[in-house]
């Protein structure tokens, strides 16, 4: 399912180069708009992010690089491109917890390549599926396709969702 608008996928991140991929389907009536929309208000719509495919064993989003993302030097923030990160592995994980609630216990990043402009588009895909926790790597591209940043982070699966406000 693509966002109008998606681009198309680079080879690596169609071919999982440096993945392990594991066979999953995500819950029926799930869609990418769905996900959209429960960015309002939140880090995510700040950033800009917007979820863009949801695809055979990934999830990918795009986040501009502008104003709302860059460092002093005028290059996309590092912590921009975990938000992002933690954002994919998080979603992806939370649509496969059957029900449950999903938090990152822990999560790295390596970043790649500077970026001035334009977008960078993320991919995630599963490298653990348990039911305790969860692993997700990102790959992070520019719009050229060539890697911004590879992170991975790790998720607690719990058996309901945390409680909310204080």
């Amino acid at each position: 399912m693509s966002a109008p608008g998606a681009r198309a996928p680079s080879a690596s991140a169609e071919s999982g180069i440096g993945l392990n991929t594991l066979a999953f389907a995500w819950p029926a009536g799930i869609s990418v708009e769905l996900l959209n929309a429960g960015s309002a208000g939140t880090l995510m719509e700040a950033l800009g992010i917007v979820f863009t495919e949801l695809g055979d064993g990934y999830l990918r989003a795009t986040m501009p690089v502008d104003a709302r993302t860059h460092q002093p030097y005028g290059l996309l923030h590092g912590g921009a491109s975990v938000a992002l990160a933690e954002t994919l592995g998080s979603s992806a994980g939370m649509l496969l917890a059957g029900g449950n609630a999903v938090v990152g216990l822990e999560i790295n990043a390596n970043h790649l390549r500077a970026v001035r402009s334009g977008q960078v588009i993320g991919t995630a895909r599963p490298v653990h599926l348990g039911r305790s926790t969860q692993v997700w790597e990102i790959h992070i591209e520019d719009e050229a396709a060539k890697p911004v940043c590879i992170s991975r982070i790790t998720l607690a699966v719990l058996p309901q969702p945390p409680a909310s406000g204080g």
